[in-house]
């Protein structure tokens, strides 16, 4: 009876051992959620600001300005 006991400890402290040591993919899927969301906020204004220019450059050439 005392090796029954004996022996469950044993896998109970494995099991314990091993489980509190390992990583949660939580912390990672969020930092990637976080870098995600600010690439697309700088694509969106990089968008913005191409299109600013082509709308200057569109205007520039209606009404015969130029840069040089």
């Amino acid at each position: 009876m005392k090796k029954v006991f004996l022996s469950l400890a044993i896998v109970a402290m494995f099991a314990t051992s091993f489980v509190s040591c390992r990583e949660t993919k939580e912390t990672k899927v969020e930092i990637e959620a976080d870098d995600v969301a600010d690439d697309v906020e700088d694509a969106i204004d990089d968008a913005g600001d191409a299109i600013e220019d082509a709308a200057d450059d569109v205007e520039d050439t209606m009404t015969g300005e130029d840069d040089n």
